[in-house]
């Protein structure tokens, strides 16, 4: 194991390494290349760049997930799983041993059971690495990208996800969620988002990016991008456009193999480079590769994340972005399936990246860039550039004056009265309405009083909301009905659907959450069967719209575009009347008998 760089040696204490580049901050502007705009001495950061041994340089360069609600003292089947993953017990035994320059969070490493314990964690985690000789802040990050990707869950505020505010395709409520979103991470220590998705999403079999993106038109995806970045940004949270150079037309998930897009260089520079450009016009803090092959990029076979090509050749000298680049996940398969773990993390910064995420061996990583730069295939002034990179960002972030996080500010920051209300008018700007036989909508508790809701309940992204149908039973209930609520999955047995069946012979009316359906799906013999009982039946969507294609019975359809509680809700007053629909479609819908054909284009939506 090697170590140096964490022994006593007789260093410049970490009070006056830090006081060398306080106050430089406060002179930041938010803009792209505030760093040397405002006269930002980047001479300052090489120093501390030329004070840290080549262990500590290579560790910098990675982000690593860690189990455990705390720094120091996780629960023991945290310690467990830290020991037998990464060879460490704590966050602060892999800060000490690996000297790591970023921790991402993720809900079932258990890093985010609630806002107070999410704020002592990250202050743990500074704690752990300031102490070190040489110490510096680290960044930490998550997926937040709200909707059905969310890390950090109730009592935080959680907003609709990119696909909805697409179908409300309001620019100010794109900005306003990544203002509010960014101060409540800033205010949990959580200095970077994996967010906003800058993937356009023209493929309806596309299993991984879906309503993850704002739409399938560019310019209107691209507009989003920006103006979510621009919000972030204004919170002092560092947003990240990804997966480049674009993830939208893919039929394979990257996490369990090697998607191939065909666009051609044209259709790749009018799609899905075009929210990237925006991304870095409004001065995007990082961007994220893509385990994909874009063989008119590069046809070397190599996935987008470790081609110097497409890193360097397209991202920075073509599209001029000099901030962080941060690679996926390299536990994924797409980006494992041609070099092994120990050449990905090397291949990777020859390619041009800075931040190494998650690599599956992070002890077998950061030996394998260390050897790279003592073999001369790497050279140490590589790193150096990537390390500059990250501390213009850290000090951009404010975290090389202020690293830690308060207790007051999560009170008063965090799921607050004013943050909730807003995410809830954001939503009643989403909900679509595609069908709406014989003005079914809305519904009135007088004339029709009796609700059943039935469907499907996937988990929630978060572990804190949910289950869909209660809370929909729930939301109509306290809207002047009296609902019932009937989990039937998203494949009911038959069984199942005569049980559902049988009960909506009490109701007035029947909603069914949807969930991807497709031809094969019992979902659609559910909703099949209810509407042969001759009681209107309200289909609604509660992930991907397309599932409208397959359901031609519903006498009713909507699209909520996840199946968070802050979408039901406001998919209920919809239904209800207390609010009209006002979402359009952000993605056209073809035939189900027909793909070639369009159903429902980009734009359409009803309303009342």
């Amino acid at each position: 194991m090697h170590d140096s760089g964490t022994g006593s040696t007789a260093q410049p204490s970490r009070r006056t390494v830090l006081a060398a580049t306080a106050g430089l901050t406060a002179a930041l502007a938010l803009t792209p290349g505030a760093a040397r705009a405002a006269g930002y001495d980047d001479e300052r950061l090489r120093g501390l760049i030329s004070r840290m041994s080549l262990e500590e340089k290579a560790g910098q360069l990675f982000v690593m997930r860690v189990y455990g609600h705390s720094a120091t003292a996780p629960d023991q089947a945290d310690i467990d799983a830290n020991l037998k993953e990464i060879g460490v017990r704590t966050a602060a035994e892999l800060i000490a041993r690996y000297r790591v320059g970023g921790i991402i969070y993720f809900t079932w490493a258990h890093n985010t059971r609630d806002p107070r314990q999410i704020a002592e964690l990250s202050n743990g985690i500074q704690k752990a690495s300031l102490d070190q000789p040489r110490g510096l802040p680290v960044l930490i990050a998550t997926d937040q990208e709200h909707g059905i990707v969310a890390r950090v869950g109730r009592p935080a505020t959680l907003f609709p996800g990119a696909m909805a505010i697409g179908a409300g395709g309001s620019r100010a409520d794109a900005q306003t969620l990544g203002r509010i979103a960014g101060a409540e991470l800033r205010a949990l220590g959580i200095r970077q988002d994996y967010s906003p998705d800058a993937d356009v999403n023209v493929n309806p079999a596309n299993p991984v990016i879906g309503v993850r993106s704002f739409g399938a038109d560019p310019e209107a995806v691209a507009d989003l991008v920006a103006a979510e970045v621009r919000g972030y940004q204004s919170s002092r949270v560092a947003a990240t456009a990804k997966h480049f150079p674009g993830h939208g037309d893919t039929a394979v998930d990257s996490h369990y193999g090697f998607p191939v897009i065909t666009h051609s260089r044209e259709l790749w520079e009018g799609l899905d480079a075009v929210p990237f450009r925006a991304a870095v016009r409004a001065g995007i803090d990082a961007v994220m590769t893509a385990h994909i092959m874009v063989p008119a990029l590069d046809d070397s076979g190599d996935p987008a994340t470790l081609s110097r090509p497409v890193v360097t050749g397209i991202l920075r000298e073509e599209l001029g972005y000099d901030g962080v680049v941060v690679t996926d996940s390299l536990g994924m398969e797409g980006v494992r399936q041609k070099y092994g773990d120990d050449r990905v993390p090397v291949l990777a910064l020859k390619a041009g990246v800075d931040q190494l995420l998650n690599p599956p061996n992070l002890d077998l990583a950061w030996n394998a860039v260390l050897d790279a730069v003592r073999g001369g295939e790497l050279t140490e002034a590589r790193l150096d550039e990537s390390l500059l990179r990250i501390l213009r960002l850290k000090a951009k972030l404010g975290l090389l004056d202020q690293p830690y996080v308060t207790a007051a500010g999560v009170e008063r920051t965090v799921g607050t009265p004013e943050h909730l209300r807003t995410a809830d008018r954001i939503a009643d700007r989403t909900t679509t309405l595609l069908v709406n036989k014989e003005r079914l909508l809305p519904l009135s508790h007088r004339t029709r009083p009796r609700l059943l809701v039935a469907g499907a309940d996937p988990a929630s992204p978060t572990g804190t909301d949910g289950p869909p149908t209660t809370v929909l039973a729930n939301a109509l209930t306290e809207l002047g009905f009296t609902a019932t609520a009937l989990s039937t999955g998203t494949a009911p047995s038959p069984a199942t659907i005569a049980k559902a069946v049988t009960v909506a012979g009490d109701a007035d009316a029947v909603v069914v959450a949807t969930y991807n359906v497709n031809a094969a799906s019992p979902q659609r013999t559910l909703v099949n069967r209810l509407a042969a009982t001759g009681k209107p039946v309200i289909a609604l969507a509660v992930r991907n719209p397309y599932d409208v294609a397959q359901l031609p019975d519903a006498d009713a359809f909507l699209a909520s575009y996840s199946w968070t509680d802050v979408e039901l809700r406001a998919a209920a007053r919809v239904i209800a009347g207390r609010v009209r629909p006002r979402g359009k479609l952000p993605v056209p819908v073809q035939r189900a008998d027909d793909p070639a054909q369009v159903l429902y284009p980009i734009g359409y939506g009803l309303s009342y």
